[in-house]
């Protein structure tokens, strides 16, 4: 396990969000993690992946982990903490934690070495009590969300993930044949005319897709993960366990090709929007025949940031997302009947005084 430490108090040192550095939190001194990582980085790294190297073909060896029969969902492993000697168990995908006995972030190199080992980052930019106060003011902007759904105590639980993806570049080829129409109004006599033209429109497109996002772990709910998006992709960077301590990070359980299926559904959804773009002139199309053929120039695995946050309410728990590098949130809080009940009477019965005014005023006659 790697930890980093402070090299004039020698505590650990945890990636600051705001700052986007190394800091320390026992004495403040803080690093640039760049050049930290050209300083000593490599040396820990290496050090830490020694023990795991074939001496003979210089490939990683495959690493055996015991594992404990007492939890029947998921498999679990041992490790002991480097600072205080505990014991931590964690799940088969862990890749980095915190101890739960002194606190000091552990990050599991031999997780993340060879194919395991993520090409880029993209660093978290919210820290935990910004993505805290921003959860809160989400929350409370619900028109018809409970009014006692938000207070502090019921956030059971804020992590930190770093969430394993696959970002692809694809590019996609094909042709689209569509039914078209145009509909024009005219006069003609004491008749009025609607005609109606329809046409048979083919498009053929040429287009190319860079770092779509697809997550990795089978742990992260797709539907959260894909509304998360966009990340800012002028923030990544080249893979550094440096940015991981202080955070959990997950290694991936479907490799690339695992999830070329949904990658290529979601690249026939954004052809099929763009050749809808290019027919805004007629009043209807439908698309009848489509014939793609998309394919991945290249996929990078990488590790996006996360804050998953628990919600206790009313017996029930809530499950909320927030971008780590934008600050958005999705998840679906819960919906007050009262209020809903309340906004529907009072849009019903704003739509009968306004019926019966109009229907007076009609009629000539007053209102009182």
């Amino acid at each position: 396990m790697i930890q980093y430490k402070c090299p004039k108090c020698a505590a650990n040192m945890e990636f600051d969000a705001k700052s986007g550095q190394l800091s320390c939190a026992f004495c403040g001194h803080s690093l640039n993690i760049q050049d930290f990582a050209e300083e000593n980085g490599g040396e820990y790294e290496a050090e830490a992946a020694k023990e795991n190297v074939d001496e003979e073909t210089g490939d990683f060896r495959e690493v055996h982990e015991e594992k404990s029969d007492n939890f029947f969902d998921e498999s679990v492993v041992s490790y002991c903490c480097d600072n205080c000697g505990a014991e931590l168990v964690v799940t088969e995908d862990t890749t980095a934690t915190k101890c739960s006995f002194c606190g000091s972030p552990m990050i599991l190199s031999d997780r993340m070495q060879g194919k395991r080992a993520p090409v880029k980052v993209i660093p978290f930019r919210v820290s935990k009590e910004d993505a805290i106060t921003a959860f809160k003011k989400w929350c409370k902007k619900g028109l018809i969300t409970p009014n006692d759904f938000m207070t502090p105590d019921r956030i059971d639980d804020i992590a930190g993930i770093y969430v394993p993806f696959w970002l692809y570049d694809m590019a996609g080829q094909g042709e689209i044949h569509a039914d078209c129409t145009r509909v024009s109004h005219y006069s003609s006599g004491n008749y009025n005319v609607t005609a109606t033209k329809h046409y048979k429109v083919w498009r053929k497109v040429d287009l190319d897709y860079d770092c779509i996002p697809v997550d990795a772990s089978e742990r992260m709910r797709d539907d959260l993960m894909d509304k998360l998006e966009p990340f800012f992709y002028e923030d990544i960077k080249d893979y550094s366990s440096m940015y991981l301590p202080g955070y959990v990070a997950e290694g991936y359980n479907y490799t690339d090709d695992d999830l070329m299926p949904r990658v290529q559904k979601r690249v026939e959804k954004f052809m099929d929007e763009y050749v809808k773009g290019t027919m805004k002139n007629y009043a209807s199309v439908h698309i009848t025949d489509r014939d793609y053929n998309i394919l991945k120039k290249k996929a990078d695995y990488a590790l996006l940031p996360v804050w998953m946050i628990n919600y206790d309410y009313r017996d029930g728990q809530y499950v909320f997302a927030m971008n780590g590098d934008t600050g958005k949130i999705v998840g679906k809080p819960p919906i007050s009947k009262a209020k809903v009940m309340a906004w529907l009477f009072g849009v019903g019965g704003g739509l009968f005084l306004i019926l019966r005014l109009i229907t007076i005023l009609l009629l000539g006659g007053g209102i009182g």
